[in-house]
């Protein structure tokens, strides 16, 4: 919609003027004329229309070339999104690696084989990531929420995944040595050819889970598991598992 309107012609001066009650507001009057009049000729200045059309225009090709652009400001977002990853790389605390991780999952960009061993990433949050041959060892993912991830083949060794949320994530090879697994959710997540040895599981949820083909358990903590499948605590024991209360605690 145009702000600028044509205008009605002011009325003559005397017959303005009349309207004036008091004559000393007579000055302020003539101002508030001679605006009408500057008014009512620049209403009727084509210059000043085409001037209001290509304002129009301006807005209309800036939202095209905003949207045109978009694939490319994605692309520097991700861009700097691995360079924050890929300088902390073998560095503690977290760097801003949990923000650009989170970024990039959201964004559908596969994490196969990221680097972030070590890092500090408590209440990490990659439902459905791709994490495939990751390398997360040493890592603090307390809390985390990994739901329906990818992490087959993945580097874990003493990671740190108590009370995580790890349903339904792929965990077919990975390493899971020494991890603490402790009151997390691993509900109907895939265990084969995973290795746990000197894992801590207490307390973990299992319904469901996919154990005949986990490669190792021994020393593992099994104790006060919760929902273990039928057939999987008298084989974790037999293979070198044990419940103990003391290292639970």
């Amino acid at each position: 919609m145009l702000v600028r309107e044509k205008r009605r012609q002011p009325r003559p001066w005397p017959e303005f003027s009349q309207t004036v009650r008091r004559r000393w507001l007579l000055p302020a009057y003539g101002f508030e004329y001679a605006l009408q009049w500057a008014a009512f000729l620049l209403s009727r200045w084509a210059f000043l229309e085409c001037l209001e059309y290509l304002g129009i225009l301006s807005v209309l090709f800036a939202v095209v070339f905003y949207y045109s652009e978009a694939g490319d400001r994605q692309k520097q977002k991700h861009y700097q999104a691995w360079q924050v990853i890929n300088t902390a790389q073998g560095k503690g605390g977290s760097g801003g690696r949990i923000e650009a991780l989170q970024e990039l999952n959201a964004d559908g960009v596969p994490l196969v084989g990221v680097d972030v061993s070590g890092a500090f990433l408590q209440g990490l949050r990659l439902p459905r990531g791709r994490l495939l041959r990751a390398n997360l060892a040493a890592a603090d993912l307390r809390d985390s929420v990994l739901d329906g991830c990818d992490l087959s083949y993945a580097e874990l060794k003493s990671a740190n995944f108590r009370r995580g949320h790890l349903d339904r994530t792929d965990l077919r090879q990975a390493d899971l040595e020494g991890a603490d697994l402790a009151g997390a959710s691993l509900v109907a997540a895939d265990l084969t050819g995973a290795s746990l040895r000197d894992a801590d599981l207490h307390g973990a949820d299992l319904r469901d889970l996919a154990w005949q083909g986990i490669r190792s358990i021994d020393g593992a903590n099994i104790y006060g598991l919760r929902n273990a499948p039928d057939g999987f605590l008298p084989w974790a024991m037999a293979h070198g598992a044990s419940a103990d209360r003391g290292a639970a605690d």
